[in-house]
């Protein structure tokens, strides 16, 4: 059964990631506290690339969130230097250089982000579907938060097909939702429901699911029985993970 599929009762406290050599889902980190090495394969800088190491750094991203130490190398096969500087505009986490690199710091488990096709590495390997770029313009033209945001939206396994309309709707939420979280901050805080960091977690800690987590924000936009308060401090913690910088706007002229 898909891991989107499964019921509400299956999320644990632990994220569990889909092993494409056998498509089950395993312990990101089985050993508690125990450093973990994500490494990302991505073979050039082109938006499937791009998409491998945003993977990769939403992984960092969520096993740092659970308290797992973490790892994190760039394994590529040519242009890393375009690729390092995409990524950075994108807002991943700077990744070491994975070249040779052994096991050396006694890691308890290791992931390899990999595009479908690409690298084969020993080990749990994270597949990651190719993007389809048919927008007018190279990726660098577009504003990296709004990339940023299409490539979560679908799961990972998913082909991504990016056009004008796609980058155009993202755009459109992002700005939305900057003002909505500047808005808010001006109301009194309140801590986040327990409901609400719930389904935050049994999102991103099922398979990483980036598209459930923006789900669960659409929801809590829209959820009436919410104070403002809440619903900022909830967009703020999930970007923690979403690294969409959603806050940006805050103390801006209205």
């Amino acid at each position: 059964m898909p891991a989107r599929d499964r019921p509400r009762a299956y999320a644990r406290l632990v994220l569990r990631i889909t092993d494409a050599r056998t498509g089950e889902l395993v312990d990101a980190a089985p050993a508690r506290r125990g450093l973990t090495r994500v490494q990302a394969y991505p073979r050039g800088s082109d938006p499937t690339d791009l998409r491998v190491l945003l993977v990769a750094d939403l992984l960092v991203r969520a096993l740092e969130l659970g308290g797992t130490p973490v790892w994190a190398l760039l394994t590529g096969e040519r242009r890393q230097a375009e690729l390092r500087a995409a990524g950075a505009a994108l807002g991943v986490r700077p990744f070491e250089d994975g070249r040779d690199t052994g096991s050396g710091l006694g890691e308890a488990q290791v992931l390899h982000v990999v595009g479908e096709g690409g690298a084969a590495p020993d080990g749990v390997r994270v597949a990651v579907a190719p993007v389809h770029w048919e927008a007018p313009g190279p990726p660098g033209d577009t504003d990296p938060a709004v990339l940023r945001l299409v490539l979560l939206a679908q799961p990972r396994s998913t082909p991504l097909r990016v056009d004008r309309a796609a980058l155009d709707d993202a755009g459109d939420t992002l700005a939305h939702w900057r003002r909505a979280v500047a808005a808010w901050a001006h109301r009194p805080s309140r801590p986040i429901p327990d409901r609400v960091r719930a389904d935050l977690r049994a999102a991103w800690e099922d398979d990483l699911e980036a598209a459930g987590v923006l789900r669960v924000l659409h929801a809590v936009e829209g959820d009436a029985d919410l104070a403002d308060g809440a619903r900022f401090e909830t967009y703020a913690y999930a970007d923690r993970l979403l690294g969409l910088d959603l806050t940006r706007d805050l103390g801006a002229p209205a």
